[in-house]
């Protein structure tokens, strides 16, 4: 198997819920050697929220309606993983305890379950205030995951058998190429005068 084909389904399999590990081959997958392919996950989830979107208008669907529908979609191919972590994160940050200990509870608190409110809730008003967000759906899922990238080279694993541990031999070359999809991502898709604008969201939610 070829190094493409292999950091594709390592990421897929990491992303996803998509059934690819037959794919995977007897090579045991690197992870921390994948991470560049992320962003092209992010093509994948966000093409599938925009052909939902589009089936749900094309429907009839109300466009806040066809929102919902387009989250449910993208919720689906990746198992909900970012939103659980956003409910961990916020979880974590709102605890006056042990904070790790806190996020790796199963069970969502009110700062969990107030930030998945919130952050749903803004998402799918902004695709039904969208006429085609189509180029939304596919920037933000592409430069969303590689924004991941940056922490993964500059942070070190809060534990040594959490999930950051398999990415911690993670390099600036690898994370390097998966920044560069996305750039380019929202340099075809974006119009002129909010690239400068995504390039500093990308820092701020990778820095912040």
């Amino acid at each position: 198997m070829n190094r493409f084909r292999r950091d594709l389904v390592a990421a897929l399999m990491l992303l996803t819920r998509l059934p690819v590990h037959r794919l995977a081959g007897t090579e045991a997958p690197n992870p921390a050697a994948a991470i560049w392919a992320y962003p092209l996950v992010g093509w994948l989830v966000g093409g599938i929220g925009a052909l939902a979107d589009w089936a749900g208008r094309k429907a009839g669907m109300p466009p806040l309606l066809a929102a919902v529908w387009t989250l449910a979609a993208m919720i689906a191919v990746t198992g909900g993983l970012h939103e659980d972590g956003l409910a961990d994160t916020a979880d974590g940050l709102g605890a006056r305890g042990d904070a790790l200990a806190v996020m790796r509870d199963s069970r969502i608190g009110t700062f969990g379950a107030i930030a998945l409110i919130l952050a749903l809730g803004g998402r799918a008003a902004a695709i039904a205030a969208l006429p085609d967000p189509t180029a939304a759906l596919l920037a933000a899922s592409t430069t969303g995951r590689a924004a991941m990238l940056i922490l993964l080279v500059i942070c070190k694993p809060a534990r040594r058998d959490g999930l950051g541990a398999t990415l911690q031999n993670a390099h600036w070359q690898t994370a390097g190429a998966g920044l560069a999809i996305a750039a380019i991502t929202d340099w075809l898709l974006l119009p002129a005068p909010f690239l400068l604008f995504a390039a500093v969201l990308l820092a701020m939610a990778g820095l912040g």
